[in-house]
């Protein structure tokens, strides 16, 4: 199990938004080259932040991005949600029609599974932007 690539680009990028005075729009190729992403993937993951209500984005000369809201209000679970989707150590926590045993009380493996995500999930939830820059 890894976050991928661009969860940690959009982790960076966050971060970089985060630490900037309030409502200050960035412009991409900023963001791209101090946090050191790929100009194509800062493109990519930005709509998915956008869309989550974590960055929002101003069009015209002097656009750019900036947060959307305080730090301390975006979690590292909004951005790995944003990006990924629905946080889960297995297929068969987000629908026990794919566990072969219809998952809890018949199987244990799932049960097992549920208590470590529920830990992942809290953790995630528990760390936010604000944070990081204090």
């Amino acid at each position: 199990m890894h976050i991928n690539q661009a969860t940690d680009y959009a982790f960076r990028a966050v971060l970089f938004l985060a630490q900037q005075p309030k409502g200050k729009v960035v412009e991409a190729q900023v963001i791209a080259r101090k946090e050191v992403i790929p100009m194509r993937f800062l493109l990519k993951i930005m709509p998915s932040l956008i869309k989550a209500g974590i960055v929002k984005s101003q069009r015209g000369v002097g656009g750019g991005y900036y947060l959307a809201k305080d730090p301390r209000d975006i979690s590292f679970l909004d951005v790995v949600t944003a990006i990924e989707g629905p946080v889960a150590i297995n297929r068969c926590l987000i629908d026990p029609e794919y566990c072969s045993k219809k998952g809890p009380p018949g199987c244990k493996v799932h049960r097992a599974l549920d208590g470590i995500q529920k830990k992942l999930y809290n953790e995630l939830k528990n760390h936010n932007f604000g944070n990081l820059i204090n």
